[in-house]
């Protein structure tokens, strides 16, 4: 981070960090364990706290030392969020009509489905009888800051998934069932949308889960790439250390052969004078 951000870190309150701002701390780490500034266990570790961070005063330590000097700086997040960068919470939530976002899922003895790029409606009515039914609003846009899913599952289940970041109220009971309640109570992000989940569970179930996007098949792909670039180097170190290992041994075994060559030929001439003193 610059010496302003870093300032600005120090005597800001806690910002929170969106998906985007952990996605390019996770590249920086990615670009860097491919040009061997970190090991796997390095970036791995670094990872795993960039996707755990909640705020830019705990994503600014991860990649401070990133890259070395000369090098071109990582991106440096933007503390005051102004302007809104393109993928920000703001440009998912689109306002104004539900732009045609169906506020029905009903699944008789069959199943629903709503995942990728799909709208929310400020009001959502889900009903599973006999059936189940999904709903991953990880992709999704949303009609309105706060948004109302009315679940109604009788000996059938509703699973909502949603995004990191995301406040979540569950104002549903179970009969004889289950209705999750674990997702209620953590804070969103600033300006992030709001999801209300209401409604029944007769003898069947909704879950709430809490889930971050898995990352696109071409991210995979470089990280796979990045690791076995890491490996490759590891065992060229491994094999220059064997030489050198080998090399230092032969030169021991050759300087101990001069120490006892030398060590022979002064014996020798020691003996020779002795001989010459005793008139031999």
């Amino acid at each position: 981070m610059t010496d302003d951000a870093a300032d600005a870190a120090g005597t800001t309150p806690d910002l929170r960090a969106s998906d985007a701002d952990r996605e390019r701390v996770a590249e920086v780490l990615r670009d860097a364990v491919a040009e061997g500034r970190l090991d796997m266990s390095e970036f791995e570790e670094r990872l795993d706290a960039t996707y755990k961070a909640r705020t830019y005063r705990e994503l600014a330590p991860i990649t401070r030392d990133l890259p070395v000097a000369g090098v071109t700086p990582p991106p440096v997040v933007d503390l005051h969020k102004d302007p809104v960068p393109e993928g920000s919470w703001a440009g998912r939530i689109v306002g104004g009509a539900d732009s045609g976002a169906t506020p029905w899922a009903v699944a008789v003895m069959s199943g629903f489905e709503r995942k990728g790029r799909w709208v929310v409606p400020r009001r959502m009515n889900c009903v599973a009888f006999w059936g189940g039914g999904e709903l991953d609003l990880r992709q999704a846009d949303f009609s309105a800051g706060e948004v109302e899913i009315n679940c109604v599952a009788v000996m059938g289940g509703i699973q909502i998934t949603v995004p990191p970041g995301v406040e979540v109220v569950v104002r549903g009971i179970g009969i004889m069932g289950g209705f999750d309640h674990r997702e209620a109570g953590v804070p969103g992000d600033p300006g992030a949308p709001r999801v209300i989940v209401t409604g029944v569970a007769f003898w069947g179930g909704v879950g709430i889960e809490r889930k971050k996007l898995r990352a696109s098949k071409a991210e995979r792909r470089r990280e796979r790439e990045a690791r076995r670039e890491v490996r490759r180097e590891e065992r060229g170190a491994r094999v220059q250390g064997a030489h050198r290992r080998m090399l230092e041994g032969h030169r021991d075994l050759l300087g101990e052969g001069r120490r006892e060559a030398r060590e022979e030929y002064r014996e020798e001439r020691r003996d020779r004078r002795d001989r010459r003193g005793y008139g031999e």
